[in-house]
């Protein structure tokens, strides 16, 4: 019988999996219960991971314990997921802050909805350590330095990689900025640079 809290990725069978999935659920969602505040997204966060978990299970290259490679994945899904709320919430704000909503065009509406997907859409396509990488630049707002000492990496890298991420972004981007209004470009000018 295989241990679900030591075994490696290629161990993982239907029946080994089940055993992890159970052995490891309830505390993983009470951890992410705690981080989201809210019981029924930690249950989607939690369950997603797992498929994730399972579809990749092949490519994955685990260093560290299944429990811990579990937990850290939770983390950054959660993390994630909070971050993408407070980028909902940004762009809420602009929209209430700009937008007078008795006068506004049902076009502006549209187009701030779309740059909110366009945006999302083009970040879930960063490679996983450009998006991570990105995102604690840009929505945790933390220096290149700080960083580099949470992942253990260099300053360069780091500059590095918010540099592909930079790129990516802006090609992925660009057809649909310069469509979008001229004070939707103006918010988001630091987001790009």
């Amino acid at each position: 019988m295989i241990n679900p809290k030591t075994a490696t990725l290629d161990q993982y069978d239907d029946k080994a999996f089940e055993q992890m999935f159970k052995a490891h659920y309830k505390e993983l969602h009470s951890y992410a219960s705690v981080m989201l505040r809210d019981e029924d997204t930690a249950e989607e966060i939690v369950q997603s991971m797992f498929l994730k978990f399972w579809e990749k299970r092949e490519l994955l290259n685990v260093q560290t314990s299944i429990k811990a490679y579990l937990y850290k994945c939770v983390y950054n899904d959660s993390l994630n997921y909070l971050k993408h709320q407070k980028v909902k919430t940004k762009y809420q704000d602009f929209a209430a802050y700009t937008m007078n909503d008795h006068h506004e065009a049902a076009s502006s509406k549209v187009e701030l909805t779309e740059l909110e997907f366009k945006i999302q859409e083009a970040l879930n396509e960063l490679p996983e350590h450009c998006r991570t990488i990105f995102q604690m630049s840009r929505f945790e707002e933390l220096k290149y330095r700080e960083i580099a000492e949470q992942l253990d990496l260099s300053i360069k890298t780091v500059e590095n990689q918010m540099g592909k991420a930079l790129k990516i972004l802006r090609l992925k981007l660009a057809d649909f900025i310069t469509l979008i209004l001229p004070g939707i470009i103006i918010f988001y000018k630091d987001f790009f640079n």
